[in-house]
C-alpha cells in the first residue's frame, strides 16, 4: 500500500441516518468519518471532499454521497468520481446502498449482505431483504461505480434502518460487517497495516 495516500471507504448514501451510523462505525474501527459530506443531495464539490480527508488525522476515511434520486450522474456522483480519481485518494471499497428508486439506475456489486447479516450473490433491497438479481442493486447514487476499479463493492439496504436491524443501539451490525469485509478484503486492518496478502470472502 501507497503509504502516501489516505486510504478512504466511500458510501452512497447521505441522509442523518447514514452520517450517524457512519460515524459511530467509524469511531469503532479507528477511522473518521467526513461528517461534512452528509447532504441529500451532496452539496460539496469533488475537490472540497478531498480537502477535508487530507485534513483528518487518521484513516479510513468515510465518505458520503447523495444524488438524492437524480437520474444519471448528479452531483453526488461527479464529487465520488472527482475524489475516487485523486492521486492523494485511495479507495478502500465502497458501501452501495440500495434504494426504493422507479429509476433503472442499478450497479454490479461483488457481494451483498442482508438484514440478517448474511453474505449472498443476490442483490438486495432498502430494506435489506434479498431480491433476484445476482450481482446488482438498485440504487441512487451507484451509477458510476461500474467505472471505478476498486477493490471490492458490497451492497446492502438502507444504513442504519433495515427494519432496525442496522440501529446503532445495537451496534449497526449490517454497516459494521460491509465495514469490516472492505477491510479485510483490500488488506488493510484497523492499524493501517496489511494482514491477509490474499484475502477472500471465506
Amino acid at each position: 500500500m501507497d503509504e502516501t495516500r489516505r486510504r478512504v471507504i466511500l458510501v452512497t448514501d447521505g441522509d442523518e441516518y447514514a452520517q450517524k451510523t457512519l460515524e459511530y462505525v467509524a469511531k469503532e474501527v479507528g477511522g473518521r468519518c467526513i461528517s461534512k459530506s452528509q447532504g441529500n443531495p451532496t452539496t460539496l464539490t469533488g475537490k472540497e471532499i478531498v480537502d477535508y480527508i487530507l485534513q483528518t488525522p487518521q484513516d479510513p476515511v468515510f465518505v458520503m454521497f447523495d444524488d438524492s434520486g437524480f437520474l444519471g450522474e448528479g452531483k453526488g456522483e461527479q464529487a465520488l468520481m472527482d475524489v475516487a480519481r485523486h492521486p492523494k485518494i485511495e479507495v478502500l471499497g465502497v458501501i452501495a446502498v440500495a434504494a426504493k428508486t422507479h429509476q433503472t439506475e442499478w450497479t454490479k456489486v461483488d457481494i451483498c449482505i442482508d438484514r440478517d447479516g448474511n453474505l449472498t450473490e443476490y442483490g438486495v433491497d432498502k430494506s435489506g431483504v434479498t431480491e433476484y438479481d445476482i450481482g446488482r442493486i438498485n440504487g441512487d447514487t451507484v451509477y458510476c461505480l461500474d467505472k471505478l476499479d476498486v477493490p471490492i463493492i458490497v451492497g446492502i439496504g438502507d444504513i442504519g434502518k433495515m427494519a432496525r436491524k442496522d440501529d446503532r443501539k445495537i451496534g449497526a451490525p449490517i454497516t459494521r460487517k460491509a465495514v469490516d469485509l472492505i477491510l479485510e478484503r483490500s488488506g488493510y486492518d484497523r492499524k493501517g497495516k496489511e494482514f491477509w496478502e490474499d484475502s477472500n470472502l471465506s
